[in-house]
């Protein structure tokens, strides 16, 4: 009877659990006393009892929530709330549930860095496959020219500046990072202007459509209300193939990716339209995953495992009509003052699909021009 008379508090909390699919999770917590009324929410809510699934115990002043067969929809918040006349506590655990890949991923750098060392462009007129990263101030654009030039340097490369958290672009002038060395690596990254919240600032709509069919010149100052147009010396009227670009790489932040402006997408929509209308290779480079998923930050090698990640990857399919399989989560370098494999092998991963559609891309207009000739 003393007992319950007791204000509740807990002398041993929930513990985060991780589990994968198919095993069994049990959450178990102490109290001070056994004298009191139990609630158990998941994620905010009263979690009820499912027969055979959810088995709730006590055994003195010890409580208990065991879950069968681990599965994706019992990951989540579990929260245990004690209460009686004398007050209330409560206290809550993270399940992770790892759940068999949904996409596979190569793990192993240097098959990977040696196919792409040798790779051939499908026309000899074009020396280097050309890439035109687009997205909103900070979402890692400049990171991405980094992180592949330090893959295929071998050390740390940060000549690229990079806007971190600023929500003012960095990049103010057209600038092409070129990744070849010694005739490998035949490709190279345009960096341009990023969108910013306001109508009137980043870079315009007509300023990239111009950059997708080769019009602009390295060296040229965006202006965000006045577009680059055929008086401008750094218009180049007649593009061949070469000058074009052969690939439009989405830049998204996963972790940002439900609050971004309205004005964002309807702009990255214009754009995509103006690709499709061009035939040009559309993907996305999800960026920040590991402030997006605890499962992917704690290893890297879990991102195809991680539920969160797959559910960005389908909000932002369905956000700017990309397909799933063309949107890749990556991970760049930002803290990290040492080579990590693991951030190099995601990114050349991503690197093996968006090289042989950017280098399908050169074949068709190649073929077309030929053609028409």
């Amino acid at each position: 009877m003393g007992a319950s008379q007791i204000k509740p508090e807990f002398s041993a909390n929930l513990a985060d659990k991780k589990v994968k699919a198919g095993e069994q999770i049990l959450l178990r917590c102490e109290a001070n006393t056994d004298g009191v009324l139990v609630t158990w929410k998941k994620d905010g809510q009263k979690l009820y009892c499912v027969d055979g699934k959810h088995t709730i115990n006590k055994t003195g002043t010890t409580f208990y929530l065991e879950i069968t067969d681990a599965q994706e929809a019992d990951e989540g918040i579990y929260t245990i709330h004690l209460q009686n006349k004398l007050g209330s506590t409560s206290c809550s655990a993270m399940v992770t549930v790892e759940v068999k890949e949904w996409r596979i991923a190569k793990w192993i750098q240097d098959p990977m860095v040696d196919t792409l060392r040798a790779f051939t462009i499908g026309n000899s007129e074009v020396t280097e496959l050309r890439f035109l990263l687009f997205g909103p101030v900070g979402a890692g654009k400049s990171s991405i020219i980094n992180t592949i030039k330090t893959i295929f340097e071998g050390h740390q490369y940060v000549n690229c500046l990079a806007a971190a958290e600023s929500t003012t672009s960095q990049t103010l002038h057209f600038d092409t990072y070129s990744m070849a060395k010694n005739g490998s690596f035949p490709f190279a990254f345009s960096d341009i202007m990023g969108l910013e919240k306001e109508l009137q600032k980043g870079v315009s709509s007509n300023d990239i459509i111009s950059a997708l069919k080769g019009h602009v010149k390295d060296g040229y100052t965006f202006n965000s209300t006045i577009p680059i147009s055929d008086g401008n010396q750094y218009y180049l009227r007649n593009p061949r193939i070469k000058d074009k670009m052969h690939c439009l790489v989405n830049v998204i932040p996963a972790d940002k990716l439900t609050m971004m402006e309205h004005d964002f997408i309807l702009k990255m929509k214009d754009v995509r339209k103006a690709a499709s209308r061009m035939n040009i290779p559309q993907v996305v480079f999800l960026t920040r995953i590991d402030r997006t998923c605890q499962l992917t930050k704690d290893n890297l090698r879990n991102v195809y495992k991680s539920k969160k990640i797959r559910e960005k990857i389908n909000e932002c399919s369905n956000t700017l009509g990309i397909p799933a399989n063309c949107i890749f989560p990556v991970q760049n370098y930002h803290e990290e003052t040492g080579i990590k494999t693991d951030i190099n092998c995601l990114m050349l991963d991503a690197l093996m699909q968006i090289v042989n559609w950017a280098n399908d891309y050169v074949v068709r207009l190649s073929d077309s021009q030929a053609y028409t000739q």
